[in-house]
């Protein structure tokens, strides 16, 4: 096993969590958002999973997915302007969870965190 990739892989993961945390509990002023914490589960718990799989069956690709840079121009464009509207998003959701600027049923984001797992 490659420790540098392993490693490479944990704090790149940890860096994931902390950095998407603090975009949807920042703005929210609260860890008590239940919704928060279920995007960051369907979105980390099955990252995770992929990650030691494909550390088990191809360390190659899991380090080419680590170190993946743009050579299109388009994309170098693309990459940086849907990064701003993600982090937008979850910026919004915690501020929106904070003020109740939108009020959606609770089992909206139940269904959605259910077919969101489906999909996969």
């Amino acid at each position: 096993m490659d420790k540098g990739l392993l490693l490479q892989s944990i704090t790149k993961y940890l860096l994931g969590v902390i950095f998407l945390g603090t975009l949807l509990f920042l703005p929210a002023g609260s860890f008590h958002f239940w919704q928060g914490w279920l995007l960051m589960g369907i979105l980390f718990v099955p990252m995770f999973i992929v990650g030691l799989v494909m550390m088990a069956r191809n360390p190659g690709l899991l380090r080419k997915r680590l170190n993946a840079k743009e050579k299109e121009n388009e994309q170098k464009t693309v990459v940086p302007v849907s990064g701003l509207l993600f982090i937008t998003a979850f910026v919004v959701a915690g501020l929106n969870w904070r003020f109740d600027w939108w009020v959606l049923p609770e089992w909206i984001s139940l269904v959605a965190a259910v077919l969101f797992l489906a999909s996969y």
